[in-house]
C-alpha cells in the first residue's frame, strides 16, 4: 500500500497554512517564528478517513525501525498524524509575518480574502493535483493564535469530494528548528 496516496489532501494543506502564514489582520501582526496549524478534516463520503485510517494501521504494521524512519522523515516536515491529532509545524518569516495579504499558497491557485476587523474571509481555487476550492473564515485572537473553519471540494481517489475543516494555531517560539519557512 502506498501511505501517501491517501494523504494527498497535504498538498491542500500546505496551501491553506500558507495562506495562513499571513498577518491575518494589519494591527495584529502574527509572530515569526515557529507556528503548529492543528487541524480536524471531516468529508462527506468518509473515503478520506476510511484512507487515513488505513494509512495508519499500514504504519503500525510496519517493522519498528521502518516506522520509525518514516514518523522522522514526517517529523522532520513538521507533519503529524494519528489518533492524538493531526499537526503542520510552519516556520513563519519576519517578512511573512509583516504583510498585510495573504501570500500565493501555491503556484497556479488563486486566492481572495476579505478582512473585517480580525475577522479574515478566503476562498482559494488550485488547479492541483488534486484539484481543489473552498473557502472559510479565520479569527485571529492574537499574534499567537487563531482559529478557523474550512468547507472544500477536491477529488479522493478519482471522486468528487466535500470537506470540512476545522484549524487551529498557536505560535511555538521565534526559533524554527530543522523546520524550513514554505515557500509560495
Amino acid at each position: 500500500m502506498n501511505l501517501f496516496k491517501p494523504m494527498h489532501p497535504l498538498p491542500l494543506l500546505a496551501a491553506l497554512c500558507a495562506m495562513l502564514a499571513s498577518p491575518l489582520a494589519s494591527a495584529q501582526k502574527f509572530s515569526p517564528g515557529l507556528w503548529e496549524h492543528q487541524f480536524t478534516m471531516k468529508s462527506e463520503s468518509g473515503r478520506m478517513e476510511k484512507a487515513m485510517r488505513e494509512a495508519q494501521q499500514a504504519m503500525a504494521s510496519m517493522p519498528p525501525e521502518q516506522r520509525k524512519m518514516m514518523q522522522d522523515m514526517m517529523a522532520s516536515q513538521g507533519v503529524a498524524f494519528g489518533p492524538q491529532g493531526n499537526s503542520v509545524k510552519v516556520c513563519i518569516t519576519k517578512e511573512e509575518a509583516e504583510r498585510d495579504a495573504p501570500p500565493p499558497a501555491q503556484e497556479g491557485c488563486t486566492q481572495t480574502s476579505k478582512r473585517n476587523g480580525n475577522i479574515w474571509q478566503l476562498s482559494f481555487k488550485c488547479p492541483g493535483p488534486p484539484p481543489s476550492s473552498g473557502d472559510g473564515t479565520v479569527t485571529v485572537q492574537s499574534p499567537t493564535a487563531y482559529s478557523g473553519l474550512f468547507r472544500i471540494v477536491t477529488d479522493i481517489e478519482g471522486k468528487p469530494e466535500k470537506m470540512n475543516m476545522n484549524t487551529s494555531g498557536k505560535w511555538l517560539g521565534a526559533n524554527c528548528g530543522n523546520i524550513l519557512p514554505v515557500k509560495p
